[in-house]
């Protein structure tokens, strides 16, 4: 059996049909002189087009075999994630993170405490709405100040609000 070259398929990109260089397609390509089916000879470049002519851009091929990289558009990447979480039943926080908060938090109370698991997750379940609520209220305290973006001062009026905890001191007139 011969040995034969083996062209990958990015030096095929910008070769017509019957194989001819400098066509269509190409970047800085220049036809080549010499012996017919010589492969690799100097002055022939070949290069994936892609966005402002970057190598290896990912993106769906088109009929001339250039690469078309695919635009998305902004917020389209936040907002497939919050479709995909809001679809989940899945937990947010790692157990294993929030078990070890739980834990150390606990043993500066009383050092010789111990949790079972359901009450670790039921302890996790609760935390979790907790803070899912908190952050849809501060989100509408800034959908109501005309802002997309959520700030800390949204969600200081929200804890003022709900009462939870106190923003200034221990002696703030809506502790009482």
């Amino acid at each position: 059996m011969a040995r034969t070259k083996r062209v990958s398929n990015r030096a095929q990109v910008g070769k017509s049909k019957r194989g001819k260089k400098g066509t269509k397609g190409t970047k800085g390509t220049k036809g080549t002189k010499g012996r017919k089916g010589k492969k690799g000879t100097k002055g022939t470049k070949t290069t994936t087009k892609g966005v402002k002519g970057r190598k290896g851009t990912k993106g769906k091929k088109g009929a001339k075999g250039v690469i078309k990289r695919r635009k998305i558009n902004q917020g389209r990447n936040a907002l497939r994630e919050i479709k995909k979480f809001q679809k989940s039943i899945d937990l947010l926080i790692p157990k294993q993170s929030f078990q070890r908060t739980v834990r150390s938090v606990a043993i500066e109370y009383r050092p010789d405490i111990r949790f079972g698991s359901a009450a670790l997750h039921a302890l996790q379940e609760a935390t979790e709405n907790l803070i899912i609520g908190v952050l849809a209220d501060t989100n509408l305290c800034a959908i109501h100040a005309k802002r997309v973006t959520i700030m800390n001062k949204d969600m200081g009026i929200v804890r003022r609000l709900r009462r939870d905890l106190p923003l200034l001191s221990e002696s703030a007139p809506w502790n009482n």
